[in-house]
C-alpha cells in the first residue's frame, strides 16, 4: 500500500496555484537553472524599501576554496513586521482575522484582526524601546502558545531586535544555556501555563535561569511577565499564593511566583502606558536583507545546542513562498498548524509564513487529547479549518483512540492535511487520509529542518501524486542528491545514502551564532560542495525520495531533534554512573524514543529508584520530552580500538537484534553478549 499513488483531489486542482506535474516541473526547472529570475519575480509580491544590488545571491559551499557563506538580496532593505501587518492593512485587510486563539481549556478563546495585531505590536515595540532595546540586541522569549508570544516576536522584528524563542518545555538549565550563548539583554515570559492537566510555573523557571546567568557573571536586567493565569497580580508579589477556582474546568490550584520589582515588570502594566495614539505607532526599522531576524537553538551532536541564525529577507521570502504553494493558500482559507512556536515549525508556519500571506490562522495552547481525544476535530469544526498541519506523533496518538472522535465532528471544511517533524509511517498516513480527510483531502508530507527555514521536500496539493510515507520531490530552488559514505552521487533508484543539497535557497540558515567554524564543520566539511542534512534517504524507481532518518547520533522524538550526547551528559552527572550511551529506539507513538545504557560505579545497582533518578536528571537538564523511555545496565560498551562507541550496535541491542554485521573493529567482542544478557525482556522490539 505504501507504493500506491494517490492522485491530487480533482476539486483542488481546478483552483490550485500549481495544478499539474508539468507545471511543477517547468517552475522547478527555472528555479534551479535561473534562481535569480525565479526568486526576483516572487519577491515582487513583498515590500522592499530599497532593492537589492546587482548580485541577487552569492554563495560558497566548498570549504576547500574559502569560507562557507550564503547571501541573498544583499543591499535590499525591508522589515518583516511591516510585510506581515502594514502591507495587508494598506491593501484593505485590516479587519480580517489574523488569529483565532484557542486556549488549553475549551472555553478560553480570543481573536485578533490584522489592525489590532499591528497596534499591539507597535505598543510592545515602544515598551522595548523604553528599556533601551534596539536593533541588533537579543531578547529571549520563554512563553506559552498565547497571542502575546506572536506580538513579542513581531515587536522584535519591527525594531530589528533578534528574538531567541525557547520552548516552554525546556528546563531552567537549558534556558540558561541559551540566554548565555545568545547574550540576551531581556527575557519575556508568563506567570504560568497549563499543558492539559499539568500546571507549569514558567516565571519560577525563568527566575532560576536568571539566577544561574548571574552565577555565570551575566545579568538580565529586564524580565517582562504576561499575566496569563493570575487573576490578580498584586496577590502574586513576594511569593504570595494565588488560588483560582475555574468552575467546570480544573480543580482549584495554587500559583506561587517570586517578584523582584527592580527587574520584573508585568506586561499589562507596561502596555497600559501605551494607550495614546502616538504610542500605538512605531515606525519600522528598515533592515538589510542579510540582517539577522532570529536565532533558534537546535540540538547538536556534540551535546551543546546550536544557535541557528536566520536572516531577514531570504527567510521571509522563503516562508512566504513555501506557505503559499505547499498549502495552496487562498484568501478564504483558515489555516492551523498545531506546532509550538518554540520550534521552527511554529516560527515558519504558525507565525511568519501565514502572516506574510495574509492568512487567518489558529493558535492552540493545549494538547490533542485534553479534555478528550476529539479536541483537534472540535477546533477544526469550530473555525472551519481548511488547511491543517500536524506531526505524525499526534496522528499516531489519536489513532489509538479510534475513529469515533473524528467522526463525531464535522471536518468537511478540510482540504489539505500536512505532516511535519519526522517521516510518517504508511499506516498513520492512510488513517490521516481516510479517516480525517475522508479520502477527499491532499496529504502533504513535508521534510525540512530548523536549518532549512522551510520545506525542502514536499508534495504540492494540486499537482503531486503522493505515496504514503514519501516526501516525494524537491520544492522550488532545492537541488537534492543522495551520496554514498565516500561522497559519490548515486543516480536512479538507491536503497539509502546521505541526503545533501547542491545549491542554496533563500530560507537556509547563514551560520551558527558565535561559531561559524561549527557551521562549516557540521554541514559542509563532510562532503565539500554540498550542504549535508545529516539525514539518510532513498530514491525509488519513480524518483520519489523517502527519508530514512538521522544518520548521525541524533534522535527524533515526537518531532523534537535530540542530541544523544546531550542526554548522555545529563545521565553521567549522577554519582552512580561511570559512563552512559544513548541511542534511538522505535516507539509506536513518538516515532522514536531514547534508550540509555549505563555503566555504574562500584557499589551501585540499577534499581527502579536509580532509573527514576536518572530520568529526572534528563528532565531537569533538558526537558521532559528528552527523558529516556528505557535505561538498562551495561557492564561495558562496544567500542572501537580508538575508543569510539559503536552506536549502531547498541541500536540493534536495544531492539533485541543480534545480527550485528561487521564487528571486526571492536576492541572487545565479548562485551556484546554481556550487554544482551542484561537487556530487559519486557522491552518491546
Amino acid at each position: 500500500m505504501a507504493n500506491k499513488e494517490f492522485l491530487p483531489p480533482s476539486h483542488l486542482k481546478a483552483s490550485a496555484h500549481v495544478s499539474s506535474m508539468a507545471q511543477y516541473k517547468q517552475m522547478y526547472e527555472q528555479s534551479i537553472s535561473d534562481p535569480e529570475s525565479f526568486w526576483r519575480e516572487i519577491a515582487k509580491d513583498l515590500h522592499w524599501e530599497s532593492q537589492p544590488s546587482d548580485k541577487f545571491f552569492d554563495y560558497n559551499f566548498d570549504h576547500t576554496s574559502g569560507p562557507i557563506f550564503v547571501k541573498w538580496m544583499q543591499g535590499a532593505k525591508t522589515n518583516v513586521a511591516y510585510n506581515v501587518l502594514d502591507r495587508h492593512i494598506q491593501n484593505g485587510k485590516g479587519d480580517k482575522i489574523a488569529f483565532y486563539w484557542e486556549g488549553n481549556d475549551v472555553m478560553d478563546e480570543k481573536k485578533i484582526t490584522f489592525s489590532e495585531l499591528k497596534t499591539e505590536v507597535c505598543r510592545f515595540a515602544n515598551v522595548l524601546k523604553d528599556f533601551g532595546i534596539q536593533k541588533g540586541n537579543k531578547v529571549s522569549l520563554y512563553m506559552p502558545m498565547i497571542l502575546e508570544l506572536v506580538i513579542a516576536m513581531l515587536a522584535c522584528a519591527r525594531l530589528g531586535v533578534v528574538h531567541s524563542i525557547v520552548f516552554a518545555g525546556f528546563s531552567a538549565e537549558a534556558l540558561t544555556n541559551r540566554i548565555l550563548d545568545a547574550k540576551c539583554c531581556a527575557i519575556v515570559t508568563a506567570d504560568g501555563m497549563w499543558r492539559g492537566t499539568k500546571l507549569i510555573n514558567l516565571k519560577n523557571i525563568a527566575d532560576e535561569a536568571i539566577k544561574r546567568c548571574k552565577e555565570n557573571g551575566y545579568n538580565i536586567d529586564h524580565c517582562i511577565v504576561v499575566r496569563h493565569l493570575s487573576p490578580n497580580p498584586n496577590e502574586l508579589r513576594n511569593g504570595n499564593s494565588c488560588t483560582q477556582q475555574i468552575p467546570a474546568k480544573r480543580p482549584c490550584y495554587d500559583l506561587k511566583i517570586n517578584w523582584d520589582s527592580s527587574r520584573d515588570k508585568w506586561w499589562h502594566d507596561l502596555m497600559s502606558t501605551k494607550t495614546d495614539e502616538e504610542s500605538k505607532k512605531c515606525p519600522p526599522v528598515w533592515c538589510d536583507a542579510e540582517d539577522p531576524l532570529f536565532m533558534l537553538y537546535t540540538s547538536g551532536s556534540t551535546g551543546k545546542p546550536k544557535g541557528v541564525l536566520h536572516t531577514t529577507g531570504g527567510y521571509m521570502l522563503y516562508a512566504y513562498t513555501t506557505f503559499k504553494y505547499v498549502f495552496d493558500y487562498h484568501d478564504d482559507d483558515v489555516f492551523w498548524c498545531t506546532a509550538d512556536i518554540g520550534w521552527i515549525t511554529g516560527h515558519s508556519y504558525v507565525c511568519y509564513g501565514p502572516l506574510v500571506n495574509g492568512s487567518t490562522s489558529v493558535i492552540f495552547e493545549g494538547v490533542p487529547y485534553y479534555p478528550t481525544a476529539g479536541r483537534y476535530w472540535e477546533i477544526v469544526e469550530k473555525y472551519k479549518v481548511s488547511k491543517f498541519y500536524t506531526a505524525p506523533t499526534a496522528i499516531r496518538c489519536l489513532m489509538k483512540y479510534g475513529d469515533e472522535f473524528v467522526n463525531n465532528h464535522d471536518v468537511s471544511s478540510l482540504k489539505v492535511l500536512g505532516s511535519v517533524g519526522e517521516p510518517i509511517n504508511p499506516e498513520a498516513w492512510l488513517w490521516y487520509h481516510n479517516v480525517v480527510g475522508k479520502g477527499k483531502c491532499a496529504v502533504v508530507d513535508t521534510f525540512w529542518q530548523t536549518e532549512t527555514g522551510g520545506h525542502v521536500l514536499t508534495p504540492l496539493p494540486g499537482a503531486t501524486p503522493t505515496k504514503p510515507g514519501s516526501a516525494t520531490f524537491p520544492f522550488f530552488g532545492i537541488r537534492p542528491a543522495i551520496l554514498t559514505a565516500e561522497g559519490k552521487e548515486v543516480k536512479g533508484p538507491v536503497e539509502e545514502g546521505y541526503l545533501v543539497f547542491k545549491q542554496p535557497w533563500p530560507g537556509m540558515m547563514r551560520t551558527v551564532y558565535g561559531n561559524h567554524e561549527r557551521f562549516e564543520t557540521t554541514y559542509f566539511k563532510k562532503f565539500p560542495g554540498y550542504y549535508c542534512t545529516g539525514d539518510g534517504a532513498r530514491r525509488d524507481e519513480d524518483d520519489y525520495i523517502w527519508i530514512t532518518g538521522r544518520i548521525d547520533d541524533m534522535v527524533n522524538v515526537s518531532g523534537h531533534l535530540i542530541s544523544t550526547a546531550e542526554v548522555e551528559a545529563a545521565i553521567a552527572e549522577h554519582s552512580a554512573v561511570a559512563e552512559a550511551a544513548v541511542v534511538s529506539h522505535p516507539h509506536s507513538v513518538k516515532g522514536e524514543c531514547t534508550y540509555g545504557f549505563v555503566i555504574l560505579n562500584d557499589g551501585f545497582e540499577l534499581t527502579d529508584k536509580l532509573i527514576t533518578e536518572l530520568k529526572c536528571k534528563v528532565r531537569t537538564k533538558i526537558g521532559p520530552f528528552a527523558q529516556p523511555d528505557y535505561i538498562q545496565y551495561a557492564p561495558g560498551l562496544p567500542k572501537t580500538r580508538s575508543g569510539k562507541i559503536m552506536r549502531r550496535i547498541l541500536r540493534k541491542i536495544a531492539v533485541g537484534d543480534t545480527d550485528f554485521g561487521d564487528i571486526s573493529t571492536l576492541a572487545d567482542e565479548s562485551v556484546l553478549g554481556l550487554i544482551l544478557k542484561h537487556r530487559p525482556q519486557t522491552i518491546k522490539a
